[in-house]
């Protein structure tokens, strides 16, 4: 298995190739805002032929490049239905302008393929199998990949911003919900098995046993109604 990322852009939001091994077909998940660049250095470097883009939401800090990726090597994007807008429409998403200066630096729109997530999926792309989570919370279209284990390699769930390592994502931007990614994490999160690794948007790698003895947002959906543990606010990227 290899799995290449990096943190891009302004927000350093984490891009990952994921492949079977060097010199073979990958995925590429959540190609940010200035993640085109190291797209093609990880492409080259390890021999990999893109098959498509699944993203994990629809915030610009996490398609900002799917255009210009897409394009390079004409593969489809996957991404859930309630945040196809944001490609095209990506200041709507937060209700005001994200700054004209920045914004005059990104390709907005979609791809020539654009494909939609369902809850439950199970995508076969690249050798590889990608379980699809429906996690609403952050955004209205949030979703989670999940890899199976595989002999001696543990589970590998890529949270978006569902899941950090010590937190979790911001709700406080249209669309966003403090309750529902409670439940999210709660009925995604929760079941899954502690020595599961978690590659999140932003942030480093952690486990699913690490955040569960630690984190408190999980650690109060664990405990149930009625925990009123002081926790800090969630990490305040997009």
């Amino acid at each position: 298995m290899l799995i290449a990322g990096f943190p891009a852009g302004a927000w350093g939001t984490n891009c990952y190739l994921v492949a079977p091994a060097a010199g073979e077909e990958c995925v590429i998940i959540d190609p940010g805002h200035q993640a085109a660049q190291g797209v093609a250095e990880a492409v080259a470097k390890h021999r990999l032929k893109p098959v498509a883009v699944v993203l994990t939401h629809g915030h610009i800090d996490h398609v900002a490049s799917v255009v210009p990726v897409c394009g390079a090597h004409d593969v489809p994007a996957w991404i859930h239905p309630s945040d196809r807008f944001m490609m095209s429409d990506p200041e709507k998403a937060f209700g005001r302008s994200i700054g004209m200066p920045l914004m005059g630096e990104l390709t907005v729109g979609e791809p020539d393929d654009v494909k939609e997530l369902a809850d439950g999926a199970e995508l076969k792309l690249a050798g590889l199998e990608l379980t699809v989570a429906h996690a609403p919370g952050h955004t209205k279209g949030s979703v989670t990949f999940q890899m199976p284990e595989q002999a001696d390699i543990p589970s590998v769930f890529f949270s978006g911003d569902l899941l950090f390592a010590g937190s979790i994502g911001r709700t406080d931007l249209p669309g966003g919900d403090h309750a529902e990614i409670l439940e999210s994490l709660a009925r995604v999160v929760l079941p899954l098995d502690d020595s599961t690794v978690v590659l999140s948007g932003h942030g480093p790698q952690t486990s699913i046993g690490r955040e569960r003895a630690t984190n408190p947002y999980l650690r109060e959906v664990a405990a149930g109604p009625g925990d009123g543990a002081r926790r800090p606010a969630p990490r305040r990227g997009m």
